[in-house]
């Protein structure tokens, strides 16, 4: 019997409720009896209330931030974490392997990867790529099909989490726990063995509809909460007169919409209190109006992608819109679907809508105890996350399940007011001072982050430049807060190949590396629309403010290496 109530509520679609009871009660925000009964009337409009062709745009758009999060890994973990990286990853999990007295389930628990099992001492380069290009196969095998079953879903589940709990600093940011996050519980969206787009004996779990509006309900709600205890100027309005410039990585559009009057800047404020703050308590109301409920799902949807347009944060913005996804039932999303052929995913919706309800199978029942206790794990990992989101002391972007199951989220608790930037310089000559007539300085250029003041801000969501991101928050920093920069240093003064495909231009490439490289630290601004530096080209003006890592050379740094249990590579010059 028990079995019983929880196929009712956990594993049925809403039309086979409808046709079980008679009535039109709905779980998901249907349409009242008399709109109902007038849908009936023909067979040529798609029902309200099922989600087959929503389980489709969800995994295809889930499947697409994953490709995107293997895709950066493939291209830029090699450098970071490789055996010659940035933070290498051997030293990283032998100091975890001392600290726990070897591999056992402590330190498995702790840190979840499968590289635990694989000579990341010797094949760390190896091992990194082919994490990622697995993932890569998958998820594009799963957006190309539009369908997956439990074991593919928990398989892309399990590579990501390997990358990212040896990622250190250059993982350590929200995005990656909700990615983490977002793709458990899609293995609970899929059957178990099918890779049909349309399963017909899995209709899309309440547990799973209702776990990912939680989720949305967390990450907006975390963000509002942060801003409103976090900074004076999210409650006096202004926050969003310094945020476009000084936000990690700026867009050309970024730089328009800072030039706006302080009004505008207000509105702008005001607007995300109430989507952050308002909206998300309607969206967790089993509103019983579609109309309504659909509208709560595109405001945010709305809000992520004015947030796209407006700068660079990595794929945040649009993995943000996936749990939004499931506001919106096969009726919203069928204009998506071809009608066209018989066999179409939305013929098959149609006629799977229209046939009586069939006997449940005992796998059904079993499927629907599993779901009974997802649920109940998410309740009960929710705990410390709600105590965290009512407490004054609000903790952002943190996990408190090494599986990072369910989380709490953040972002933007507090804005800084002023950009400032490192500038990494290098020169060949062996006088340093005074410049204007010893050394000749040479800038190194970054994929993104403002250096040229005439280069126009890149727009590159949802891809992303690690190292750019760490460069910003290393500019209200210093140099022994971030020793990964040290060794940044180091790379440049050998000469190390490995380290250009992390930036945009070497000066030095090609040539003698530099006798010696510094860091200089500059304010930045934009300049105004219709300026006379803008005129001449330039978005940015910029003045020193002074030294961030002062000259050094190789030998100045070989202690230092030798005690990271670093190596850099010095290339032959041509």
């Amino acid at each position: 019997m028990c079995l019983h109530v929880a196929r009712e509520l956990f594993s049925m679609s809403e039309s086979e409720v409808r046709h079980r009871k008679g009535g039109s009660a709905d779980r998901f925000d249907e349409q009242p009896r008399n709109e109902q009964k007038q849908s009936d009337k023909t067979t040529s409009s798609m029902r309200t209330g099922t989600f087959w062709l929503t389980r489709i745009v969800f995994l295809r758009s889930l499947a697409f931030v994953y490709f995107v999060a293997f895709l950066v890994a493939y291209h830029q973990n090699k450098e970071l974490l490789g055996s010659n990286g940035l933070l290498p990853i051997k030293n990283y999990l032998n100091h975890v392997r001392t600290h726990f007295k070897g591999i056992n389930i402590e330190s498995v628990t702790a840190m979840p990867t499968l590289l635990w099992w694989c000579d990341y001492e010797n094949r760390a380069d190896w091992l990194l790529d082919v994490l990622a290009l697995f993932g890569l196969t998958v998820s594009g095998g799963v957006l190309l099909m539009g369908s997956a079953n439990m074991f593919i879903m928990a398989l892309l589940w399990v590579l990501y989490h390997s990358v990212v709990n040896v990622g250190q600093r250059w993982y350590s940011f929200g995005w990656e726990s909700q990615l983490l996050e977002t793709g458990f519980l899609a293995i609970f969206a899929c059957p178990v063995f099918s890779l049909r787009q349309i399963p017909v004996n899995t209709p899309l779990s309440a547990v799973v509809v209702w776990g990912y509006r939680w989720l949305i309900f967390r990450i907006m709600i975390g963000a509002g909460l942060i801003k409103i205890r976090g900074d004076q100027c999210w409650r006096d309005l202004t926050c969003m007169n310094y945020h476009y410039e000084t936000q990690p990585v700026p867009s050309p559009i970024s730089y328009y919409l800072h030039q706006n009057p302080e009004f505008i800047h207000k509105f702008e404020t005001l607007s995300n209190h109430f989507v952050e703050l308002v909206v998300p308590f309607f969206m967790l109301i089993p509103l019983k109006n579609r109309f309504f409920s659909s509208l709560c799902g595109f405001l945010q949807i709305l809000f992520q992608i004015v947030l796209i347009i407006s700068g660079n944060l990595s794929f945040l913005n649009w993995l943000t819109i996936l749990p939004c996804i499931l506001f919106f039932d096969d009726c919203h999303l069928s204009f998506l679907f071809s009608k066209k052929s018989s066999t179409s995913a939305y013929n098959k919706v149609r006629q799977l809508q229209l046939q009586p309800n069939r006997r449940l199978s005992a796998s059904q029942y079993i499927r629907s105890a599993v779901n009974c206790c997802v649920g109940l794990l998410i309740a009960y990992l929710s705990i410390p996350v709600v105590q965290n989101l009512l407490s004054s002391q609000q903790m952002m972007n943190t996990s408190f399940d090494s599986l990072r199951i369910v989380n709490t989220y953040g972002a933007f608790g507090s804005i800084t007011k002023e950009r400032t930037e490192v500038i990494f310089q290098g020169t060949r000559n062996t006088t340093l001072l005074p410049d204007s007539a010893g050394a000749q300085w040479e800038e190194f250029e970054f994929k993104c982050k403002p250096g040229n003041v005439s280069r126009r801000p890149c727009l590159i969501s949802p891809y992303h430049y690690r190292l750019d991101w760490l460069m910003w928050f290393a500019a209200f920093q210093n140099y022994q807060h971030n020793p990964w920069l040290v060794h940044l240093a180091a790379k440049f003064l050998v000469g190390d190949e490995t380290v250009d495909s992390l930036i945009d231009y070497n000066p030095f490439a090609g040539g003698d590396p530099p006798r010696y490289v510094r860091a200089e630290h500059y304010h930045y601004e934009y300049t105004k629309v219709g300026s006379e530096e803008a005129a001449a080209g330039q978005w940015w003006n910029r003045r020193k403010i002074g030294v961030y890592l002062p000259p050094i050379t190789v030998d100045h740094l070989k202690d230092y290496i030798s005690a990271q249990g670093w190596t850099v590579s010095k290339q032959p010059s041509n």
